[in-house]
């Protein structure tokens, strides 16, 4: 009987009126609240996940940017390379050792009378993408291994070629041919065969192992020690806008290819956290909404529930009964907001994959919790503004 007259008390048309603006208000604020923490862990994962890390992009060659003032400041002191190393958008920096003596390949075939001035570079080997069990060299081995770019090969097969009228060749026809690498020495050249092992995007230099570098720098060179020219750091955002920012400031340049997105990186960051912040507003909104929406409910059956106290009915009987009213209701919201943002999650998923992108297809553990404690939140303020009128 008691629970008949409490729903006619509560639920008139202006009753059912405010709760129903108050739902819609809720659903479309947590709506777009779980959205908002699921775009954020999602632009996360893009950035930062394992999947979606490129072993050529993320790997960048940095050196000094030329001109008329700087032409004779082109290398990287140990000052320059040690603060480098600590910004906190480079995980690793390894440096470029460049041959300092004048070399050359050629074949030794007729059918493919190559020849060609040559430079070398050596980099450390974790910052290499060719693993091969012959990478290294002593005095002792039979041929010097190379890595050579394959803009290189792109640049011969379709240019250099057709102008020589010499025959197109693959990396494997590549790889099994023995160059003769000639070192001038000031009198007669030193001869060593040398053969491409390997080919590679990430550094656009004909690479040798670090000991033959060593070696021949050691005892070919006439300027036996050099500061770097070049080096290379390994970054999980080569789109980064500090790091772009930071080469910039410090006259540095990289290859664009692999910054390019810097700016429509700021754009983003824009967009992400507007969409956090407006999913906030909104969800601060709705519970204002409710809030009031309880108030005023009270408020306005404030002298029938004093009568229904003062004819027996417990202040916690009927804080129990208003939370059986109102409560209930939040609990589906938040079910149905967590399976509308799953299905646009999977959905969204599958069609990145397409694009050779990754994103998870389940609902992250950040936007489950994120809702449950929303929901935590409404029965707070529910709890506290019935306390408050009911209990006065």
């Amino acid at each position: 009987m008691l629970q008949l007259l409490l729903q006619k008390l509560i639920r008139t048309a202006s009753g059912r009126i405010r709760w129903v603006m108050a739902i819609l208000g809720l659903s479309v604020a947590l709506i777009l609240m779980l959205a908002a923490i699921q775009v954020q862990v999602d632009y996360n994962s893009l950035l930062h996940s394992k999947t979606n890390q490129d072993s050529i992009a993320n790997f960048l060659v940095v050196n000094k940017v030329l001109n008329n003032q700087s032409i004779n400041n082109a290398t990287f002191s140990k000052e320059d390379i040690s603060t480098l190393r600590q910004q906190g958008f480079v995980d690793e920096v390894g440096i470029l050792s460049p041959s300092r003596y004048k070399a050359s390949i050629q074949t030794n075939s007729d059918r493919f009378p190559f020849y060609t001035e040559i430079a070398f570079e050596s980099a450390p080997a974790s910052f290499i993408d060719v693993n091969d069990k012959n990478w290294t060299w002593d005095e002792s081995s039979p041929f010097i291994p190379m890595i050579a770019p394959n803009m290189f090969l792109d640049f011969y097969n379709f240019e250099f070629s057709q102008s020589q009228n010499l025959p197109r060749l693959t990396q494997d026809v590549v790889k099994m041919i023995v160059f003769k690498v000639n070192i001038q020495t000031g009198k007669a050249p030193l001869i060593f065969n040398g053969k491409v092992v390997g080919f590679s995007d990430r550094i656009s230099s004909l690479l040798v192992p670090q000991e033959f570098m060593d070696y021949a720098n050691n005892k070919f060179a006439a300027q036996k020690t050099a500061q770097p020219s070049r080096v290379i750091i390994r970054t999980k955002d080569p789109g980064n806008p500090q790091l772009v920012d930071y080469l910039k400031q410090h006259n540095l340049s990289t290859d664009a290819d692999k910054t390019r997105f810097s700016k429509y990186r700021k754009v983003v960051n824009v967009v992400v956290s507007a969409s956090w912040i407006s999913g906030m507003l909104m969800l601060l909104f709705a519970l204002l909404i409710f809030t009031l929406f309880i108030q005023l409910t009270i408020s306005s059956c404030k002298t029938e529930i004093e009568l229904l106290l003062t004819l027996g009915a417990s202040p916690k009987q009927l804080k129990h009964f208003m939370m059986k009213q109102f409560f209930p209701a939040n609990i589906l919201i938040t079910a149905i907001a967590f399976l509308i943002i799953g299905l646009l999650q999977f959905a969204g998923s599958k069609f990145l994959l397409q694009q050779n992108i990754y994103i998870p297809s389940m609902l992250s553990v950040y936007t489950l919790v994120g809702g449950l404690f929303i929901l935590a939140l409404i029965w707070i303020l529910y709890s506290t503004s019935l306390n408050k009128y009911i209990n006065t």
